[in-house]
């Protein structure tokens, strides 16, 4: 609200007409500007505010209000407008009136704020769009100006536009999907030379750095270039901002060595050139001058030589260095301690090991630190220990360590050490504890009863070590848990009812779990990847409606939570990010008998359906037809019966299918896919019949036979064994096979499968003899 409600000078009148004007196109969904109202003096409206002596409308600030609809930039005829902010919102589109080029009155618009956060933009909620700046040119006094977010793809010449601007400090245009870093050489940019800082992060340009800018721009402080594709050398003329404090050229592909010459930067404080293509091996005495430095950020390039500690013999200011991914020697004394306290340590994946390094146990302010992938296997223990128990951020996995830290007590948010040989019982953790990652390991025991007291756990990833006990007794505390993986461990009991209503994430697989799935883990609205395979769990599936959301309504967007072993497709998939857009329910390898549920085949959205190796009885039903995004159907060494439904040759994605080892009978569906499969398929179903098995036999395909009596029925089987071990199964065989495979595609395709699949083929046909032969017998 505004701050001059009780003034007495009311607002003008041509002010408010002006404001009613922006409103008309705003939608106001969360009724933040039900203020705006002529019953009320608009100097007392939301956001407003007024001259406490001339009543006229000095600034307007509606930044993050939720607003939707149109920014009318007809509030820019406000005579003395100097603050205008509109950033974090919804809108949907700029319209810009022909009257604003023509604006009369000197603009006193000092700040100006129209972006948006354009990572959240998508198809369904696209960018800004606008298509030229033209329309800036009557602002002179714009000092701040922050389009970030609006797409400008259209305004090739954007440069040319902020250089109307004379008295501009500060240009953000971050996210505008600008191409190129054009300067049209008979332009004078004297304008841009006041210029402080420079955004130009996550754009799409293409081009080099050009050096004529660098020397037209003597004041500038902040350079963000980060997150483009920018190419070539690092100007020489960059070297000529004696005032740059902050540069930011992470993530571009900028080739060619560092200068030397930016170690004559008196004043750079943060450094960032991480995720480029630069080499060579200056690199240690080019930064050992930089005391401003601060913040430090060089791998994932290609330097190369020797680090040392007289590299940072000068730093003393270093909070934040970053060295991952890269190739230097580290030659660093046993008893070096640096001259810095780092808050920040990144140094994942560089050649650290085999002994932990030891400076590091002197930095006594550190709350990140990545030894990830460094090739460390000796630690002294009690340093180790003293250390780890302290980092709020630790990230220590895809190494060589051993020992026992059951003893410890962890008191990190974000905690990984996953990939090592640590044995002996889990640590204890923190009540504060947000993420943790202790997969691939050999603890052994029952999770710790501190865990319990951890209510604000988002993630646990316990995979493959060799725990044991009723650990899930601890799962109705974790009201906030996102992602719980416990496979392959000894686990024991039954899974609760009660369970965190936010699981994306839920995998028990190859635990000893036992007793009913519970009715209430299908209630599951955040629920995208169920694995609870391997276990001995037994009973009846729950019949319920199966209210899991993210299976059933497609989203545009997946929801990325973390890593996650992937069984599909009938292998094991390592995923470094799972993705609620890949959705999967594997109940595998128990003991699990009755009907399937017929609201499971509703779940349309699933891409892996893995229920073999149970008990199940009854039919598949036809609604599964309606699965279309299935990708990988399992139900294989179940009691299944009855024919397979029509609506399966609907299934257009399939790329893996089983269904061997059931009681399915009739004809096999002709379809797109099913026949593309090999044998292995559908054996083990005797009453199966249809490409790729055998034919059908006469009595499926002759009419006649449905007027025949039983006793001759049993004479026309008999025959029919007789002719199919004859010439018949190779009339039948030579051109439904052969002759098939010339006029038929698909089935062309399925020759290559049948080159593959030679052992099965020579299964079904003994199959299908030995059956032949059970008839004989039966019949005589």
């Amino acid at each position: 609200m505004s701050t001059n409600d009780h003034r007495l000078v009311r607002c003008n009148e041509k002010d408010e007409e002006t404001l009613l004007i922006f409103k008309k196109g705003i939608n106001d969904s969360y009724g933040q500007l039900t203020t705006w109202s002529t019953e009320k003096d608009c100097c007392a409206w939301e956001g407003v505010h007024c001259d406490n002596i001339t009543g006229r409308v000095t600034e307007l600030d509606l930044r993050n209000h939720g607003l939707t609809g149109e920014i009318n930039l007809s509030i820019l005829q406000l005579e003395f407008l100097s603050y205008l902010d509109l950033s974090q919102n919804w809108f949907d589109v700029i319209s810009i009136p022909a009257t604003q080029h023509n604006i009369t009155h000197p603009s006193n618009l000092i700040y100006l704020d129209l972006s948006t956060d354009s990572i959240y933009a998508s198809p369904l909620k696209p960018f800004l769009h606008m298509n030229n700046l033209d329309w800036l040119s009557p602002l002179s006094s714009l000092k701040y100006l922050n389009l970030s977010g609006i797409d400008l793809h259209k305004e090739t010449n954007w440069l040319q536009a902020v250089n109307t601007l004379p008295s501009l400090l500060e240009l953000r245009l971050w996210g505008c999907n600008l191409n190129n870093f054009i300067i049209n050489p008979s332009i004078q940019y004297s304008n841009l030379s006041s210029l402080i800082t420079l955004d130009l992060a996550v754009n799409n340009i293409t081009s080099q750095l050009p050096n004529l800018f660098f020397n037209l721009t003597k004041d500038l402080t902040y350079l963000f270039i980060y997150h483009n594709n920018i190419h070539g050398e690092i100007p020489s003329s960059l070297l000529n901002l004696q005032n740059l404090r902050y540069l930011d050229l992470y993530s571009n592909q900028l080739q060619g060595s560092l200068p030397d010459g930016i170690s004559q930067l008196p004043n750079i404080q943060h450094l960032d050139l991480y995720g480029n293509m630069l080499s060579g091996s200056n690199i240690p005495s080019t930064l050992e001058n930089l005391s401003s430095l601060n913040y430090l950020s060089i791998g994932g390039n290609n330097f190369s030589g020797e680090i040392s500690e007289n590299t940072f013999s000068k730093l003393s200011n270093l909070d934040y260095l970053d060295l991952t991914s890269s190739n230097f020697v580290f030659q660093f004394d046993l008893d070096w301690v640096p001259p810095f306290q780092l808050h920040e340590l990144y140094l994942g994946n560089t050649n650290q090991g085999p002994n932990f390094p030891s400076w590091i146990y002197t930095q006594k302010s550190l709350q990140y630190l990545d030894l990830s992938s460094s090739g460390i296997s000796l630690v002294d223990k009690n340093k180790f220990s003293s250390l780890i128990e302290r980092i709020p951020y630790l990230y220590l996995s895809n190494n060589f360590m051993t020992g026992d830290i059951s003893n410890l007590t962890l008191k990190g948010y974000n905690l990984n050490l996953s990939n090592n040989s640590f044995t002996g019982g889990l640590p204890n953790i923190s009540p504060n504890a947000l993420a943790v990652v202790f997969s691939y390991n050999s603890f052994s025991g029952s999770i710790p009863h501190s865990w319990k007291n951890s209510k604000d756990l988002d993630f646990i990833n316990l995979w493959n070590n060799k725990l044991s006990g009723k650990v899930l007794e601890h799962v109705s505390d974790w009201t906030q848990l996102r992602f719980l993986n416990l496979g392959e461990n000894e686990f024991s009991g039954t899974i609760p009812i009660k369970m965190s209503q936010n699981l994306h994430v839920l995998i028990l697989r190859a635990n000893q779990f036992e007793g009913p799935i519970p009715t209430q883990l299908f209630n599951q609205s955040f629920l995208f990847h169920l694995d609870l395979a391997h276990n001995k769990l037994s009973g009846s599936m729950p019949e319920c409606i199966y209210n899991l959301t993210q299976m059933v309504i497609f989203h545009g967007e997946g929801t990325i939570v973390a890593s996650i072993e992937l069984f599909t497709k009938g292998q094991e998939y390592y995923m470094e990010y799972a993705d609620s857009i890949r959705k999967t329910i594997d109940l595998s390898a128990n003991n699990l008998s009755g009907e399937v549920p017929s609201e499971l085949f509703h779940l349309v959205q699933v891409q892996t359906l893995n229920l073999s190796h149970n008990n199940l009885i009854g039919k598949i039903p036809k609604t599964i037809g309606g699965m279309k995004n299935l990708e990988s159907l399992d139900l294989s060494n179940n009691k299944l019966s009855g024919e397979i439904p029509q609506s399966m040759a609907l299934l257009t994605f399939l790329e893996v299918l089983n269904l061997s080892c059931n009681n399915f009978h009739g004809k096999i569906p002709i379809g797109t896919q099913l026949q593309s499969f090999n044998a292995s398929s559908y054996i083990g179903n005797p009453d199966l019949c249809g490409a790729p098995l055998n034919n059908c036999t006469t009595k499926e395909e002759n009419p006649k036979t449905a007027t025949t009596s039983p006793e001759n029925e049993d004479d026309d089987s008999i025959r029919e064994s007789l002719y199919l071990g004859m010439g018949v199964g190779f009339a039948a065989g030579f051109w439904g096979i052969c002759g098939s495979l010339f006029l038929i595609r698909k089935w062309r395709h399925a020759c290559f499968r049948f080159v593959d699949g030679v052992g099965d083929k020579l299964y079904v046909t003994l199959m299908v003899k030995l059956n032949s032969f059970r008839r004989k017998v039966k019949v005589s």
